[in-house]
């Protein structure tokens, strides 16, 4: 047993060593740092403008942040008809074409055979990576795992696991997420959104590798003290992604008083959004990365006090912006 247990581990290991050579060989890009989640845009009808999404692409770029992720939980993702989300994937890939992103396409379903269809579409189109929410309509933990081994079928790519958004009632846990990090040697990318966030990171750092990347949400409002206990990035939203990437490259240089005074001014628009419902649409079609404010979630109602608000605490970031 012994002996066939240390074969099987040296193996995997040269499965993780054979991965990693292919992903240098391809200019694999490092998958730490800033990866916002994209906004998804729409016209006066309320039709996706799969124009405004290439042009968030541009925007990102200029922005330096150094992922973008779509379609999740901030794109409206479950708002998306198969179409426009197999499209919008087409659409995305050539935009992101030679620029420095690493692009991760969202493949979640709410089963497998569902999941399957969008992660085949998504390896087609040779993206930067893979990321997928639980199965909404799983019944249990192992629902969950066979699951994730369908899709580690089809991927071989760096395959996040977004912790929130699958069924009610089925808790991902820390014990899964390591058992298919050592079982695939794609997997171990993870974007930790469950509570307590910071014990579950941790916990999962304990585990490096198979682990290899611990990213938080929640907009990024944690990623000062995440970083500093040594996490490998944040899926915030993606309209103040050059604040978002200054905050990390200050703090990654050891400029951390900074990155300290810029996030401060950046937390206060954060909570601008939470208080005001249409702030986001707001500031991407303000800052010339689309062209409406619709949503097929919320509509913005948007009088002269909230604009005010909005535009207010928005001044303080004007200095920093690069796009």
């Amino acid at each position: 047993m012994t002996v066939l247990a240390t074969r099987r581990h040296f193996l995997a290991s040269l499965g993780v060593a054979a991965l990693a050579g292919r992903a240098r060989a391809a200019g694999a890009k490092t998958l730490r740092g800033v990866f916002p989640i994209m906004s998804t845009p729409y016209t006066e009808a309320k039709a996706l403008d799969f124009e405004d999404l290439a042009h968030e692409v541009e925007f990102l770029d200029r922005c330096g942040a150094q992922g973008m992720v779509w379609p999740q939980m901030a794109s409206e993702y479950w708002l998306l008809s198969r179409e426009e989300r197999m499209h919008g994937m087409e659409v995305l890939a050539r935009a992101a074409r030679g620029k420095r992103p690493a692009l991760i396409l969202g493949v979640q379903g709410p089963d497998t055979e569902t999941a399957l269809a969008y992660a085949r579409h998504a390896e087609s189109l040779q993206p930067d990576g893979l990321i997928a929410m639980p199965p909404s309509q799983a019944k249990s933990l192992d629902d969950y795992r066979a699951y994730y081994h369908a899709l580690a079928g089809v991927s071989k790519r760096p395959f996040f696991i977004q912790t929130t958004g699958g069924a009610k009632g089925v808790t991902m846990t820390v014990d899964l997420l390591v058992e298919l990090a050592n079982e695939f040697p794609n997997f171990g990318y993870v974007k930790e959104e469950l509570e307590p966030a910071i014990q579950r990171m941790k916990e999962l750092g304990r585990h490096r590798p198979p682990i290899k990347g611990i990213f938080s949400g929640s907009f990024g409002k944690g990623m000062m003290y995440e970083a500093r206990l040594g996490f490998d990035g944040t899926m915030p939203g993606a309209e103040y992604a050059d604040i978002h990437a200054q905050v990390w490259e200050w703090q990654q240089a050891g400029q951390t008083e900074k990155a300290r005074d810029l996030f401060g001014r950046l937390l206060m628009m954060i909570e601008v959004g939470h208080q005001i419902p249409g702030a986001r649409q707001y500031i991407l079609k303000k800052r010339g990365v689309f062209k409406t404010t619709v949503s097929r979630l919320e509509k913005a109602s948007l009088g002269p006090p909230e604009i005010q608000e909005i535009d207010f605490s928005f001044e303080a970031l004007k200095p920093y912006l690069r796009a």
